[in-house]
């Protein structure tokens, strides 16, 4: 696959998700959902840290959120930067379809959140209590490099209380699937997902 396919699919998928966040953004208030189906809901939150809402300062307590988030959102340029260098690689070798697709798609979910980290802070207010505006008059909810990540996608495909015949967790209440995502996280878990099933055909070498 040549590296203006790969340019094209990065293209698509970021502008699938940044069209989806912004629309969510900007007509939904913080913690509003709206239910398409039983099992999938629209549910608007912001993420300030790694998956499932970790922070860095929550592991390095020395730290205050303010650093963390900044640390993080560096962190994120420079492991997007080395996954493009590597997508250029891949295709100037000339690698198998399969490596530069899932490199691709990687690469274009983690630019995705990116964009919302390093931008999102200074082009849209706060969505508590209120829907946000695209750049208010005021100015944004936070600084350049603090912004937070928009999820919205959510499965709650089943919930109940576990038979007791389970060894350990029999009896208790569970729910599948609790995260809410993003487009970019799909793509991300895709890519990563591609390259753990069909590692001999991706990594031929």
């Amino acid at each position: 696959m040549s590296l203006k396919k790969a340019a094209i699919i990065i293209i698509v998928i970021l502008l699938i998700d940044q069209i989806s966040k912004i629309y969510i953004k900007t007509h939904f208030q913080l913690n509003e959902n709206f239910r398409v189906f039983d099992w999938f809901y629209i549910d608007f939150i912001e993420n300030d840290g790694m998956a499932w809402g970790t922070k860095l300062s929550d592991v390095f307590t020395s730290i205050s959120d303010k650093s963390a988030k900044l640390i993080l959102t560096l962190f994120r340029i420079i492991a997007v930067t080395g996954i493009a260098f590597w997508l250029i690689n891949v295709t100037k070798n000339k690698k198998s379809k399969i490596l530069v697709f899932a490199i691709a798609i990687i690469f274009a979910g983690a630019l995705g959140n990116i964009l919302d980290s390093v931008f999102y802070g200074v082009l849209f207010n706060d969505s508590v209590f209120e829907v946000a505006k695209f750049l208010p008059e005021d100015g944004g909810y936070a600084d350049l490099f603090h912004g937070k990540v928009v999820d919205m996608l959510h499965f709650p495909i089943w919930s109940g209380v576990l038979p007791d015949s389970i060894p350990l967790i029999g009896g208790k209440h569970f729910s599948f699937f609790d995260p809410v995502f993003n487009v970019a996280d799909i793509a991300i878990s895709t890519g990563i997902g591609i390259l753990i099933v069909f590692n001999k055909r991706a990594f031929k070498e």
